[in-house]
């Protein structure tokens, strides 16, 4: 996740930070746009490709059928130039526009449907998106119908997500990839998408270097609009300041993660910062199924423990006031989140729950990453929940781990506690129930049960999700708020707080916004 964006158990690629940078040529007045971030690239493969830079990087080389406007709501036509969906959300009819690959070949109906099986057969990190697919079919050239199990108000939102952007199927067949269902294991293509590209976009990959940049290069016989720049390079910085002073410098035409205090910091005028709100959160989770927890980490308990964390201290803690606080793992401004009441800290109805339920002198410990996520710096955090813990006689042991031991330990049941984040992957709620509701199968039941779902599988969730489902509109925001509610109930997942979010760039930049689906959009930003 993030930054490192960590959802699904993705394997992260480390990489060395630097204090500051020396790209090829000054990103000022030139034909080269340069992005200052660091990167947390798993993959450049669309079907394995899950993390921040992924998102924009897979939006500007490959195309989805459709994508999500500037208003972070709406769908609008991609490479799909219309579409129908039946009466039951169950089929979906997608008609083709007039596209070509890089290679200047056509994109067609089958190198849609082979894109979208391979994201499903592959079983990597974004997977997930293509559950409940049972068949893609090429009707003509220019048309493709997509069936499902069961009834989906969701699965356009899920098309517009980076990771179902469509590939030129010879191209990458001829390097190794495969789609079938037993692409998991046939699959060879990796290596392959790591030097090169098979998109429609406006712009290809041009190269990667795991311990430095990312660079693309203009597509210059892309069938739209031609590309802005020439050459973007994104280059790896870690830390906020220093890609401030790239920023000041000129050395850097934007920066991904500058945080409120260090935008304040900053004096060019030639450079712009806009905080805005974002619908990303970093949250703490409880893992019950951890050695020797079943009985200790209870749902009393867990409840108690959320009445104990002082919610608008740590909005001031973490982000000085820049974010707002998130009742349920749906973020603000999302489908049935308007219902929905943030929880407020009350230590003596804690105390008395953890009495009741025999859990006085609780020791506990919390594995987590050593970062700095959306500006929120996690040791900070979880000094915090530490501090507030122990005002309800709750000793809460702090073990800040490298993203490698993280994720190892992670499904080991060493430590019933962690702390992470999580960004959307398009505009819909369906998503943050399917990876953290409480519903057998489901990414974070897993996680937290250990292989022990009846410690936390909550009956409800599942019949609610499928009606959401199989709705829309109204219907289906009064049912996310039932399933809020629930998720809240379950004292699982804890959001502590819903960072607000720094656009920094040079003043001779524009087109510069945040997306809920693809991060930051390459192909709207141009040079004045």
């Amino acid at each position: 996740m993030m930054q490192r964006k960590f959802k699904h158990g993705l394997t992260v690629i480390a990489l060395a930070g630097t204090a500051l940078f020396a790209p090829p040529a000054q990103a000022q007045g030139s034909d080269t746009l340069v992005i200052a971030r660091s990167m947390d690239v798993n993959s450049l493969d669309p079907a394995r490709a899950f993390c921040d830079t992924c998102q924009f990087y897979l939006t500007a080389v490959y195309e989805t059928l459709v994508t999500l406007s500037a208003d972070n709501e709406t769908l609008v036509p991609n490479l799909a130039e219309s579409w129908e969906v039946n009466a039951d959300f169950t089929e979906f009819t997608f008609h083709l526009k007039d596209a070509t690959f890089a290679d200047g070949s056509p994109v067609e109906a089958s190198d849609v449907v082979w894109s979208i099986l391979r994201l499903k057969n592959l079983k990597g990190s974004p997977s997930f998106l293509m559950d409940g697919l049972v068949s893609a079919e090429a009707t003509d050239a220019k048309t493709v119908v997509f069936k499902l199990d069961a009834p989906s108000s969701e699965f356009l939102n899920k098309i517009s997500a980076s990771y179902a952007g469509v590939v030129n199927a010879e191209l990458a067949e001829a390097n190794g990839a495969t789609a079938g269902d037993d692409a998991a294991e046939t699959d060879k293509a990796e290596p392959w998408f790591l030097a090169n590209s098979a998109g429609s976009g406006p712009y290809k990959l041009a190269s990667y270097a795991p311990d430095a940049e990312l660079r693309m290069a203009g597509n210059t016989d892309y069938y739209g609009d031609a590309p802005k720049f020439s050459e973007i390079v994104v280059t790896q910085i870690q830390d906020a300041v220093s890609q401030a002073q790239a920023l000041e410098t000129g050395q850097a035409d934007i920066a991904m993660q500058i945080d409120p205090d260090t935008a304040r910091s900053i004096r060019s005028q030639d450079v712009v910062t806009e905080i805005v709100p974002s619908y990303n959160f970093v949250y703490i989770g409880f893992i019950p199924g951890a050695k020797g927890m079943a009985d200790v980490i209870t749902p009393e308990v867990r409840q108690a423990l959320a009445l104990a964390i002082d919610y608008d201290g740590m909005l001031d803690f973490t982000v000085g006031g820049n974010g707002k606080k998130q009742a349920a793992p749906i973020p603000n401004g999302f489908p049935g989140t308007a219902g929905l009441i943030p929880r407020e800290q009350d230590v003596a109805k804690a105390k008395e729950m953890l009495e009741a339920a025999g859990a006085t002198n609780l020791k506990l410990v919390a594995g987590y990453p050593n970062d700095n996520v959306y500006g929120v710096d996690f040791n900070i955090m979880m000094q915090k929940v530490q501090q507030d813990f122990a005002a309800v006689g709750v000793e809460l042991e702090l073990k800040p781990l490298t993203w490698a031991v993280w994720r190892d330990e992670l499904g080991s049941g060493e430590w019933p506690i962690t702390a992470i984040y999580y960004a959307p992957d398009y505009y819909g709620s369906a998503q943050y129930v399917q990876y953290f509701g409480m519903i057998e199968g489901f990414p974070w039941a897993g996680r937290a049960g250990l292989g022990h779902p009846e410690l936390v599988v909550n009956p409800a969730e599942a019949g609610l999700y499928q009606q959401a489902l199989a709705s829309s509109g109204e219907d289906a925001e009064m049912l996310y708020t039932q399933l809020g509610e629930e998720m809240m109930k379950d004292a699982i997942i804890l959001p502590l707080v819903s960072p607000n979010l720094v656009l920094a760039y040079r003043s001779d930049i524009e087109g510069v916004r945040y997306s809920a689906c693809c991060n930051l959009p390459l192909a709207e930003i141009s040079r004045k």
